[in-house]
């Protein structure tokens, strides 16, 4: 159908219900019926059709298994049950007394988080679902919120893959910079070169880290954020006590009395190496052009190297598992005890994701992407503003569709339209300009699957995480915001990029340590 204004009215429907009901899966059904009204023009049979085949199409799409999805879904299951185990084997909470000796204050519990985000750059579905999973027994023994948790990892997912060359999304971002090149003959750089300039460009990648580390070492909380850390540091209690049931899971869970640091650390480590194996062999035998690390990644099917990392992770669980029984302390009934809760732990996250990309299916159909990237075509833009109001868009139609990847295939080719038919010297800028925004509204938008697999890999509420994290990200954009009008006005991507550590280096200097909560912050864990 032609893409207008309309397209606009289901995602944005969506998003207010989110965030004003708070109730994540009627928003999104609203959301989904009304993209199909709009798509059909309001005939009510057709409707039903079009959402059944929207759902239909997360499963199965063209006569065969949409195997992507599917494996992601199992692989969020398995995580769950995998996480289960290690909790009744006790290696949850044997990791988080060794922790604890190591890991002293919040302030270090909120930064390991960061660099095991950092660190775990391959995928950012592999991170959001496993650096939480990993941080969790820590965070919540220094009564760091949930919700903070799920803050710190969903800042390094997305933000830190954009900038990997060796990970699934430098291999799908380098891509299109290629097409784009080809495209407009353009040969002072190759894609490759063209993505190692552009990552001192990305001023989002960079505003949100900062922010997330003023954040995690000054302890300054505002926003929905402040009453999450409030509560976790006077009471301890993690978890929104409103949405506790619902995600606290392994907390009903029974615990073996003989646990072992091993019984988390061996599982954790086998699930990593498995699936980064796993991703390089499924992209060895897939590519058929020269063998280097970034086609490699690019060629791998990274659903099914998470498949397979998550298979061999929970074959070598059972394994560590079973000496609990037969030492006696844990029984067998016990195994279908971890099988269950681990799979209800990760039941919102499955159907919210389910829903999600049902939505983001109908969005794309509507056009609402095209129709926004249209008028940044058509608009006749200042040079001078031009990376900043590229930076606003892209964020915008990520925030709307949920998708940084459908923002990138869209915005990537008309930015290097714009550029070739105005500047060409602009274009590392400005495709800097769409990869920032497009994290940035992928980073707030509730229909965004690593936002909804951040929450779930970090046990939080979902809108938990939306509501929270929405400040902190806005302060990261207008930062990035700011770099981008000063590389108009000056067209230095240096000064662009030293506004931005200048004003993280602000925020650091004019923060306060101190807080209401300080003295609660400064008492020693108990154990």
């Amino acid at each position: 159908m032609e893409s207008t204004v309309w397209s606009l009215v289901p995602p944005i429907l969506a998003i207010i219900m989110v965030l004003l009901t708070k109730r994540v899966l009627l928003s999104l059904g609203v959301g989904i019926v009304a993209a199909a009204l709009f798509i059909d023009s309001f005939d009510v049979l057709g409707s039903i059709v079009l959402i059944w085949e929207a759902f239909k199409g997360v499963f199965v799409a063209e006569g065969a298994w949409n195997t992507w999805n599917v494996f992601l879904l199992l692989f969020v299951l398995m995580l769950g049950i995998l996480t289960a185990f290690v909790s009744m084997m006790g290696g949850t909470a044997a990791f988080a007394e060794w922790m604890i000796k190591r890991v002293k204050t919040r302030v270090d519990a909120q930064v390991m988080t960061m660099l095991l985000g950092i660190i775990v750059f391959v995928d950012d579905y592999f991170n959001s679902l496993t650096v939480g999973q990993v941080a969790k027994p820590v965070t919540d023994k220094h009564r760091v919120s949930r919700a903070k948790l799920a803050y710190i990892v969903d800042s390094t997912s997305a933000p830190i893959c954009v900038i990997a060359p060796v990970s699934s999304w430098g291999a799908y971002i380098i891509g299109i910079i290629g097409t784009v090149f080809t495209t407009h003959a353009i040969s002072e750089y190759s894609a490759f070169g063209a993505f190692i300039q552009i990552i001192p460009m990305n001023f989002y990648v960079w505003a949100a880290l900062g922010v997330a580390l003023v954040i995690a070492i000054r302890q300054v909380d505002f926003g929905p954020m402040k009453k999450h850390e409030q509560r976790a540091m006077s009471t301890g209690e993690v978890l929104n006590p409103e949405n506790k049931d619902k995600v606290d899971v392994a907390a009903k869970l029974p615990t073996s009395e003989s646990s072992r640091i091993s019984d988390l650390l061996i599982p954790i480590a086998v699930l990593f190496i498995s699936t980064i194996v796993s991703i390089y062999v499924n992209g060895l035998v897939a590519i058929e052009g020269e063998k280097t690390l970034i086609n490699i990644f690019g060629n791998a099917d990274v659903s099914v190297a998470l498949l397979y990392g998550g298979i061999i992770g929970l074959v070598i669980t059972f394994a560590l598992f079973s000496r609990h029984i037969i030492t006696g302390k844990l029984s067998g009934k016990h195994f279908i005890t971890g099988i269950i809760g681990g799979t209800k732990s990760m039941l919102p996250g499955f159907v919210i994701l389910i829903f999600a990309w049902a939505i983001v299916d109908l969005i794309g159909q509507l056009g609402t992407g095209t129709y926004l990237a249209g008028i940044v075509e058509a608009t006749n833009i200042s040079l001078t503003f031009l990376p900043f109001i590229i930076f606003v868009m892209a964020g915008f139609i990520a925030f709307s569709t949920g998708t940084s990847w459908g923002s990138f295939g869209i915005l990537l080719p008309i930015a290097g339209e714009i550029a070739a038919a105005t500047d060409v010297s602009l274009i590392l800028p400005i495709l800097a300009a769409v990869l920032s925004g497009a994290v940035f509204g992928d980073h707030c938008s509730p229909i965004s699957d690593t936002t909804i697999l951040s929450s779930t890999g970090s046990s939080c509420h979902h809108i938990d995480h939306v509501t929270t994290q929405i400040p902190y990200a806005l302060v990261a954009a207008m930062i990035a915001g700011l770099g981008y009008l000063i590389f108009g006005m000056t067209e230095s991507v240096w000064l662009g990029l030293a506004i931005v550590i200048v004003s993280i280096t602000a925020l650091f200097a004019f923060t306060r340590r101190k807080n209401a909560t300080d003295k609660i912050n400064e008492e020693p864990i108990a154990k």
